[in-house]
């Protein structure tokens, strides 16, 4: 066969749809800039789940779907200048790991589609659509879980980040299922992160063993760090993700964060198929997962009652 006639026959074929080329693949391949707080070695492992049923659903990297993954550092205006650069590079999807990140994308467009897995937000804006965790009935369930835990505890701290986007509802909440579950509790607020080590020690001074963590985004990020200087100064963190018991938290409570991948996933998949996220409800977490590490709990003398261990979703030895 010439070179003139092949050519011709490899057109044809192309044009009959026998054989697709691979510059077809890539100018089909959906752009989606995935935002996240921290690190990649903590961020990517934690996400990993969205990724899978992303791939479940059909969407193959390389072939019909491209990844840019920006971490945010753990700081809060590092993240808002990524929000804006991801932005500009005008993608298909923005799925944003946290509610600020969200936010923050939200403010800097209006147009570009976001998803998101957040600790909450129902009312994102009309680009906007993910899966969100409620608090109230679950932080009184927490504290309940603390109380069968460690019924020695009367007391305990609570972080609070001042730049957290739900700060107020979050100290209104934990004062309430405090009140609601007997135990006392001293609130500690924060808008650097610098200051929580000082504040983790003010509270073992102080004769507090327990302290719960609300949700924030530096918080998050840096959750080795905050671990460790919660062992230093033998202090069980109480938490609200599974991510912070598998940093070292004693114990976690809270929507089970592979489901709400899961249902992040199912959406982002019908906003890249031509759903608009302005018609696409947003999802509260219905599944809820209790996760004890009982390492960190030996590592600071502490006996997880057996009441609480036979319920636990998840124990890690």
């Amino acid at each position: 066969m010439t070179g003139r006639r092949a050519r011709r026959t490899l057109l044809g074929a192309i044009g009959a749809g026998l054989i697709v080329p691979q510059l077809a693949f890539a100018q089909a391949a959906r752009k989606v800039t995935v935002l996240f707080a921290g690190e990649e070695e903590d961020d990517e492992p934690a996400t990993r789940v969205f990724f899978d049923e992303m791939r479940r659903r059909g969407w193959a990297e390389g072939v019909n779907i491209e990844y840019e993954r920006l971490h945010g550092r753990g700081t809060r205006e590092y993240m808002e200048g990524l929000a804006r650069s991801a932005v500009s590079s005008n993608p298909d999807l923005i799925y944003a790991s946290t509610t600020s990140i969200a936010l923050a994308v939200v403010k800097e467009s209006d147009t570009v589609p976001v998803v998101f897995t957040a600790a909450s937000l129902a009312r994102p804006g009309g680009n906007a659509t993910g899966a969100y965790q409620a608090s109230g009935d679950v932080v009184q369930k927490r504290l309940e879980l603390v109380r069968q835990a460690f019924p020695h505890l009367k007391r305990i701290g609570v972080l609070l980040d001042r730049r957290s986007v739900d700060y107020a509802r979050q100290k209104t909440v934990h004062q309430d299922a405090a009140r609601l579950t007997g135990l006392g509790l001293a609130v500690v607020e924060f808008t650097n992160y610098e200051a929580v080590a000082k504040h983790l020690a003010n509270f073992r001074r102080d004769g507090i063993a327990g302290v719960g963590l609300t949700p924030s985004v530096t918080l998050l990020a840096r959750r080795r760090e905050v671990v460790e200087a919660a062992l230093r100064n033998r202090i069980a963190l109480i938490a609200h993700r599974v991510e912070w018991a598998e940093a070292g938290a004693v114990l976690s409570y809270g929507a089970d964060v592979a489901d709400a991948l899961r249902r992040t996933a199912a959406i982002a998949d019908r906003i890249l198929k031509g759903a608009r996220p302005a018609v696409t409800p947003v999802q509260q977490a219905t599944k809820f997962e209790l996760v004890v590490n009982q390492r960190s709990a030996k590592a600071l003398g502490l006996v997880v009652a057996q009441e609480v261990l036979s319920h636990a979703d998840r124990v890690i030895d």
